[in-house]
């Protein structure tokens, strides 16, 4: 720990906590091999740790595939580690951008009638992924990069017809995707390009008899080898510890739905 906190993480109670809540669920890790596992991103943060088993298993997924999925509940660190890899693989010149992109299903078809222009119109949709950029990197540098697209707002909508390469691209909240815009998001990987689909298939916002892209995309690619999909549950929420009683919660009430919807 003390090696650790020398090389500028200061490791918190809840860091702790973590780590001892999986090895007491029997995961096979140690704390040494979990905390070795770090992203480094800008002089705000010198790195971020993974604090779960599978927050490790999703980042080293991302180091070695140039396509992965990251599937599971609010609160895992889906997108917030995402981003701390394309802040990383910038910072390190790997790629020349950041792309992220979210699908606008709130306003659908009324996205035009929205005042200001194609960033303003969507930036709210965005949000969660402006605060984990800013979380990383200093605010005036981040919006610096903005300014000069080399950080891009890319709306859904407007991927369409793009190539993008030497790029690392974010498309969170995917489970609002229909198969078409997945189709064509997943088709714009150009060369030397990295992307991180994100999504919770169990909160999907599309209209009735709308079938999700990712919960289709994910049958599709599960054999292919090239591309990795990594699950997270409930145990990997790193919020408040209600947010994990909240999850499970749920999943028992909609596991009582699904039964008694059987019977």
């Amino acid at each position: 720990m003390r090696g650790i906190n020398s090389e500028g993480y200061c490791l918190k109670p809840e860091d702790i906590s973590y780590a001892i809540r999986s090895l007491k669920e029997g995961e096979e890790l140690s704390l040494k091999s979990l905390f070795s596992t770090n992203i480094a991103v800008s002089s705000k943060k010198r790195f971020i740790l993974p604090k779960t088993q599978n927050q490790r298993r999703y980042i080293d997924a991302v180091k070695k595939h140039d396509i992965v999925f990251g599937i599971g509940p609010a609160g895992t660190g889906k997108t917030y580690l995402a981003m701390a890899m394309a802040v990383n693989a910038f910072l390190t010149k790997q790629i020349s951008r950041i792309v992220l992109v979210r699908p606008a299903v709130e306003a659908g078809e009324k996205l035009g009638f929205l005042p200001g222009d194609i960033a303003e119109k969507v930036s709210p949709y965005l949000r969660p992924l402006y605060d984990a950029l800013y979380d990383m990197m200093e605010i005036e540098k981040a919006t610096k990069l903005v300014e000069r697209g080399i950080i891009e707002i890319a709306p859904l909508a407007f991927m369409r017809g793009r190539t993008l390469n030497d790029s690392f691209i974010i498309l969170d909240e995917a489970q609002n995707t229909t198969p078409e815009q997945m189709k064509m998001y997943l088709t714009r990987l150009g060369f030397s390009s990295k992307t991180v689909i994100t999504g919770d298939i169990t909160q999907i916002d599309l209209p009735t008899g709308k079938n999700s892209g990712l919960v289709e995309a994910i049958k599709i690619l599960n054999d292919v080898d090239e591309i990795k999909i990594v699950y997270f549950s409930e145990r990997d929420v790193v919020r408040h510890k209600l947010v994990q009683t909240i999850v499970r919660a749920y999943e028992r009430y909609e596991k009582r739905l699904t039964e008694d919807g059987s019977n």
